[in-house]
């Protein structure tokens, strides 16, 4: 497909099933701003593609959780550590909060399932130009509220305590809260008076938006397990 327009923002898509990233590439070519810079099959690929071209690294990243060899984890994190300027977009079909945290924790940033529609795709593309962030209500309900809107300052006006802050980094691992409370040495009782609290500070609901609030607004080192 001829594009006749200039696109400003340059996509690549990573994904081992080839009709997927052919259906996802002739869609985004459609897209105002938006334009295919290449695609790959892995996570290896991807890195071969990026360390060897002599052209524009690419602004955003679609990236398929799973796939064979160098998975989307891997991939994410190496992309994060390596070239942070090009922002990861993961692909899934699983809507499962320990897959979305650990993509997040990972350096992606944002999640989308793979029956997204493609006004949702374009909206992703945009919020992650703009916001350098998306989450779809659909992936867990409306895990933050307001996240979507320009709310950075609120980030200045919270108070964490010393144990809702070591709190809070546990729930980006896959512990358990029975396991996070025998690792904080408190009881199970006092975990649940830190989620409440934390819930109430943040203005969200569940685990999972714990845990991308505090990645988004940097109350999680997303380099310490």
């Amino acid at each position: 497909m001829s594009i006749t327009r200039k696109a400003k923002y340059s996509v690549a898509i990573a994904d081992d099933h080839v009709l997927v990233r052919k259906a996802l590439g002739r869609l985004i070519n459609t897209f105002a701003d938006y334009f295919i810079l290449f695609e790959a099959n892995n996570g290896e690929e991807v890195i071969k593609i990026i360390n060897n071209r002599e052209l524009q690294l690419p602004d955003i990243l679609i990236l398929d959780v799973n796939m064979p060899g160098m998975n989307g984890y891997e991939t994410a994190t190496w992309i994060n550590n390596h070239f942070p300027q090009i922002k990861v977009l993961a692909l899934s079909m699983l809507n499962d909060e320990s897959v979305i945290i650990k993509m997040l924790k990972s350096g992606a940033k944002g999640y989308i399932m793979k029956n997204v529609e493609p006004d949702d795709l374009k909206e992703a593309f945009d919020s992650i130009i703009k916001k350098d962030f998306y989450l779809p209500d659909y992936i867990s309900g409306k895990v933050i509220s307001g996240l979507q809107k320009d709310v950075l300052s609120l980030s200045e006006k919270i108070e964490l305590t010393p144990k809702e802050k070591t709190f809070l980094q546990y729930l980006c691992t896959e512990l358990s809260y029975k396991e996070i409370a025998q690792k904080m040495f408190v009881s199970p009782r006092t975990i649940d008076d830190y989620k409440s609290s934390l819930c109430d500070k943040l203005k969200v609901k569940t685990r999972v938006g714990l845990v991308i609030f505090g990645i988004r607004y940097g109350l999680i080192d997303i380099n310490t397990d």
